[in-house]
């Protein structure tokens, strides 16, 4: 039974799983969240919303790479699920073309308080009538840094291009000691993260309004000779995230960019990624020496950006819509611990708190068990600061193209991997910044 989402007139989730329903309904709920652990805590969390609502979801899991093709298949049968758990790229397409209910998750996010939720994550799913789905969890890239020895050099922490510098130039040692380990294997996913993260450091992006822009020359050379900079402070090769996490834990590397999937292993609780740095791979040691900057700045933009991957609840148009936004809303409010338990250290809560006590989720999930082979709290393994640290990357994340509009655009010039391959020749001595610069902007303008 498909209700009109905005007649409860929503106030909180305790009202409106207070209230009756006319009927019990049977939501699916495809998530792509599919390995068998994880799968089982996302049962767990629909059975205590059925317990509190009447409503039944039924848990579908769907590989995140055939998320689109059957999203755009069940659309056109009349056939969606009554709520997906999506990436950020599918937020705007899926809302432009009439698969999400937009009103639906507007009213949702405004019953359980705009002003609860990270800015960065809720300005990624803005729409011009409201927001295509609920900002759920989320991740930043991190500079991970070896705090302990810039503490002994009096080195500041490396949130801007200028600082980094300044460690390079007092820590570097090779082999003994890698000043940083850059990402310069064209090919991987993983450099193109990277460098977003460091031209939206200093606010370069290659699209805009309208869509494919040319990049800014003097700005774009300032990550160029900065990238430049701290490859030359790598060891040779081609390198990725394996190779950055080798050397970051065997002590050979003072800084590193990472996702906080590397938070578990970095306190010794992941055996097939131990600490090297001492003798124990149990040891916490590590993690205790260890500092983290989300949110970086280069020189042409000093308030500085955060790479952000979020993950967003969509109610979808063929939804029974008044019971889908019940379980989105306990999933955000009752429900969100088990939300978050799911995989704490890739699950920053984007929702930090309610009105009543703003930071009640983000204290939460400092309390959420992480690791494989050993668990622990999050809380336990890092201070207060490194904590709000983590958890506040979100107020800023940014991704190229979500605030124009172009997210499409931006994800072919990623995927098309020529600035990997362009800042890489640079890097190699090929040309100079300012032929690079045109020759990004030529290729960028090429891409379909």
């Amino acid at each position: 039974m498909k209700l009109k989402g905005k007649t409860l007139a929503l106030t909180s989730t305790a009202l409106v799983l207070s209230a009756v329903s006319l009927s019990a309904e049977e939501l699916r709920f495809w998530t792509t969240e599919e390995q068998p652990e994880r799968l089982a805590r996302q049962e767990a969390m629909a059975a205590d919303f059925a317990a509190a609502s009447g409503h039944t979801v039924e848990v579908i899991p769907v590989s995140e790479n055939d998320l689109g093709t059957r999203a755009t298949a069940a659309f056109a049968a009349g056939d969606l699920p009554d709520v997906i758990y999506h990436t950020l790229q599918f937020a705007a397409p899926w809302a432009e073309a009439g698969i999400l209910d937009i009103d639906a998750a507007t009213d949702v996010v405004e019953a359980l308080g705009a002003d609860t939720f990270a800015p960065g994550a809720l300005e990624m799913a803005a729409t011009p009538d409201g927001y295509a789905s609920v900002p759920v969890d989320g991740w930043t890239q991190m500079l991970v840094y070896r705090a302990d020895l810039f503490e002994e050099n009096g080195l500041e922490p490396p949130n801007s291009y200028a600082n980094v510098l300044a460690a390079i130039d007092a820590l570097h040692n090779p082999p003994e000691m890698y000043g940083f380990v850059a990402a310069t294997k064209i090919d991987e996913n993983f450099m193109s993260q990277v460098l977003e993260h460091v031209f939206l450091a200093n606010g370069v992006s290659p699209v805009g309004p309208d869509g494919v822009q040319p990049l800014d020359e003097a700005a774009t050379i300032e990550v160029l000779e900065f990238y430049k900079a701290i490859a030359e402070a790598s060891p040779p090769g081609d390198l990725y995230w394996d190779q950055s996490r080798t050397l970051y834990f065997s002590g050979n590397a003072a800084m590193i960019i990472w996702s906080p999937f590397i938070l578990d292993e970095l306190a010794g609780l992941r055996d097939s990624a131990p600490p090297t740095i001492n003798d124990d791979p149990t040891s916490s040691d590590l993690a205790a020496a260890t500092g983290i900057v989300t949110n970086f700045a280069g020189p042409s933009n000093p308030d500085g950006a955060a790479w952000g991957d979020v993950r967003y609840f969509g109610i979808t148009s063929d939804a029974s819509t008044d019971a889908a936004m019940e379980f989105v809303q306990y999933s955000m409010n009752e429900g969100y611990g088990a939300t978050l338990a799911i995989a704490p250290e890739g699950k920053f809560p984007v929702r930090r708190g309610t009105a009543d006590n703003p930071t009640e989720f983000a204290d939460l999930w400092a309390t959420l068990d992480v690791g494989v082979d050993r668990k622990a709290p999050l809380g336990d393994l890092y201070d207060a600061a490194m904590i709000e640290e983590i958890v506040g990357g979100l107020d800023v994340a940014q991704r190229w193209g979500v605030a124009d509009g172009q997210l499409s655009a931006a994800s072919a010039i990623i995927n098309s991997q020529v600035i990997n391959r362009l800042v890489r020749e640079y890097i190699d001595g090929e040309r100079d910044a300012a032929a690079t610069v045109a020759e990004l902007n030529s290729a960028i303008a090429a891409v379909q």
